[in-house]
């Protein structure tokens, strides 16, 4: 990597990253399956949206080891939000739509009469975006803040760890698979050898929950160079969570950071010896909606 490519690396979070991902675990197409709790929470709501939703549609394009790219487009910023990948698939064009679910149906033939009827119909970038609007809706809102907020504690931890010896100490531990070596980034792939340069735009980096325990290097565009990887903390995510005693989490941070904390509007990560508390989204909107002094 160059030293501009440095420079403008940055990370970002992909809602419709995370829900394809989750999708492709409740289809059996991963080979890693969810944590039993979460399958038996979620896989009767994925078996009806299946039954009354083009749900369809959209798993008949993925495959072992590919996805349409505008299925989950790339993300700008640790602000992504579901609005804003929603409206990146929406503004597909039709012809380049074509060529990707051609691409996929040539990695995975479509034999279902209904779905290719869809595939081959003028409104099937609109299907596809209601359906991916509902399945999150459905299967992944409720969890949102929670997993966001583990990726972007993630993203502390690393800018904590780049901020006090580089980029080499930031992406070590990133994954077993991942290396960083001669000025390079190595991914581990047995049976795939590539070089890719990002000629000077540097990589995007995404933590992510459900690609977990694997990691992901997207190199077609219409992504940058991304390596997307599991966020730190997953494991205490899948667990069951014991119950505190009463007031212990305001007897160790303070009462009124423990009901913040508590009621979802703020975050905590550690980055050294310090703690960092953060705003959430839900804590944002709820600042901006609240009345300036003068309006009171």
């Amino acid at each position: 990597m160059e030293a501009d490519d440095l420079l403008r690396s940055r990370f970002a979070v992909s809602p419709l990253f995370e829900l394809e991902n989750l999708l492709r675990k409740l289809s059996g197409l991963s080979p890693h399956r969810l944590p039993a709790a979460w399958s038996a929470r979620l896989t009767p709501v994925y078996r009806r949206l299946r039954a009354t939703t083009d749900l369809d549609v959209v798993l008949a394009l993925q495959s072992r080891t590919y996805g349409p790219g505008f299925v989950a487009p790339p993300p700008r910023s640790l602000a992504q939000s579901i609005e804003d990948d929603l409206a990146t698939v929406r503004a597909m064009a039709l012809p380049d739509a074509r060529r990707e679910i051609a691409r996929c149906m040539a990695l995975r033939p479509v034999h279902d009469e209904r779905i290719l009827g869809i595939l081959r119909s003028e409104e099937v970038v609109e299907r596809i975006a209601r359906a991916l609007e509902t399945a999150w809706h459905e299967l992944l809102a409720a969890d949102w803040l929670q997993l966001r907020a583990l990726c972007e504690r993630d993203v502390v931890h690393r800018a904590g760890q780049l901020s006090r010896s580089g980029w080499a100490e930031a992406l070590d531990g990133l994954h077993r698979r991942l290396r960083w070596r001669n000025g390079a980034i190595e991914l581990l792939q047995p049976a795939e050898h590539r070089t890719v340069h990002p000629g000077g735009q540097g990589l995007l980096l995404v933590p992510s929950v459900f690609v977990w325990p694997q990691v992901a290097a997207h190199i077609d565009r219409p992504w940058p160079a991304t390596l997307i990887y599991p966020a730190r903390g997953i494991a205490a995510l899948w667990e069951t969570r014991a119950t505190a005693a009463p007031g212990a989490l305001g007897a160790l941070v303070g009462r009124t950071r423990a009901v913040l904390l508590d009621a979802g509007l703020l975050t905590k990560a550690r980055s050294g010896r310090s703690v960092l508390y953060r705003r959430t989204p839900l804590g944002d909107a709820l600042i901006a909606a609240s009345p300036s002094p003068a309006d009171r």
